[in-house]
């Protein structure tokens, strides 16, 4: 639904649609709390206050419930509008919800005692706003089919509550679940979303006609599989299981991957930048089952799925998104991008692959790639910036 109304009389536009404060948002946090993790990592884990959090915990938090949920926010508030053609949060509603959201993140560095509860608060409130936002409108035109969306939020939410009851002492286990249930639950969501917008990318964007390929078992098998995996990953470890469960979604995932390839990706960096984040997701599976069998650090198929596949994925879809929605010519990015991408792709090549070859190394590894994800979402944030805040090139509200 294209809404009746022109923002030919507005000079700012940051509350027009969902997707403009969140990417905003997401962008500039990247950055911000990647060059916070590098100080805190390398010279002082002590500098912040974090009340009850490490500066690990912490970064982990946020790197899922702050910066994944901003971009999950963005995107879904967009879709779930194209997708009902009824309107998503806008206006001050929709700025309120950011502004949650942002406060949530300053919280945890305010030098009191009360922060750590205020941010539970926020954090939470943004959480139970989120869904809120996204279940009316599925709601008010019976599009039961996107409550599967729906529910993936409803256990991100869970999973918050659970971290933070952890925080707060009250559930031994709750930081390990609320953490693992966040980042599968983030994945699962990643591969859904992937799964719809991926393949149709493709064939339009080649140039060529194309006729991707995709097996409906594959989409069930995927999903049955994942929702055992994280049971039995996070909930009631079976190692063994949980192994067994990761290198089978590898071979689905690589197969699916397979029937998605067509050469033309390799010259249109908004194709391969999804496709390549993809593939780190596979070899995220394949480094979590091979690591029960063999000597190979776990937190290298961790950051697999979160570096490489979640980073780089939501990095390529907020790129894509933005145009889209800017008025802008999807198959006509700014050149500036490929550079973005090379970026993130050898900041994740050097978190993921390089300790397996060099592990001595390690250290300096981990800053690379710390370096490389703030140079990545530093340029891309330079260049969306004013598109995210200026009206849509075209004359249309959104």
């Amino acid at each position: 639904m294209q809404i009746q109304e022109t923002s030919t009389a507005h000079r700012f536009a940051l509350h027009h649609l969902g997707f403009r404060p969140f990417f905003l948002l997401a962008g500039w946090f990247s950055v911000v709390t990647m060059a916070l993790w590098l100080w805190l990592y390398h010279i002082d884990p002590t500098v912040l206050p974090l009340h009850d959090m490490t500066s690990i915990t912490w970064h982990a938090h946020e790197m899922i419930y702050g910066y994944a949920m901003a971009v999950i926010a963005g995107f879904l508030l967009t879709a779930v509008r194209n997708w009902t053609n009824v309107d998503t949060l806008r206006g001050a509603w929709l700025l309120l919800l950011a502004l949650l959201w942002l406060l949530a993140r300053i919280a945890p560095f305010i030098d009191q005692p009360y922060a750590i509860k205020a941010m539970i608060i926020l954090d939470l409130g943004f959480n139970l706003g989120l869904c809120a936002a996204v279940l009316h409108p599925i709601v008010k035109v019976r599009q039961w089919e996107q409550l599967a969306v729906w529910t993936k939020l409803t256990l991100l939410l869970l999973g918050n509550l659970l971290f933070y009851l952890g925080v707060l002492g009250i559930f031994a286990d709750g930081l390990r679940w609320g953490l693992y249930t966040g980042l599968y639950i983030v994945l699962s969501l990643v591969l859904m979303m992937a799964r719809r917008v991926i393949p149709f990318f493709i064939e339009k964007g080649v140039g060529y006609t194309v006729t991707l390929t995709n097996r409906r078992w594959v989409d069930i098998g995927s999903l049955i599989l994942m929702l055992i995996f994280l049971v039995v990953e996070v909930y009631i470890p079976m190692p063994l299981v949980s192994a067994c469960t990761a290198l089978l979604l590898f071979l689905l995932h690589a197969l699916r991957m397979a029937g998605w390839y067509t050469p033309g990706i390799w010259s249109k960096p908004l194709l391969w930048v999804l496709y390549l984040a993809y593939g780190w997701i596979v070899l995220g599976f394949a480094f979590k089952g091979l690591s029960y069998f063999m000597s190979i650090n776990p937190m290298l198929a961790v950051h697999a799925f979160a570096y490489g596949g979640i980073g780089m994925m939501t990095i390529g879809m907020m790129a894509r998104v933005a145009l889209g929605h800017t008025g802008r010519n999807v198959f006509a990015p700014p050149a500036i991008l490929l550079w973005v991408f090379l970026v993130f792709f050898i900041g994740s090549v050097t978190r993921v692959l390089l300790p397996l070859i060099a592990p001595a190394w390690y250290t300096l590894w981990i800053g690379v790639s710390q370096v490389s994800w703030i140079m990545a979402f530093a340029l891309f944030s330079f260049i969306y910036t004013p598109m995210l805040i200026k009206p849509r090139i075209d004359g249309c509200y959104g």
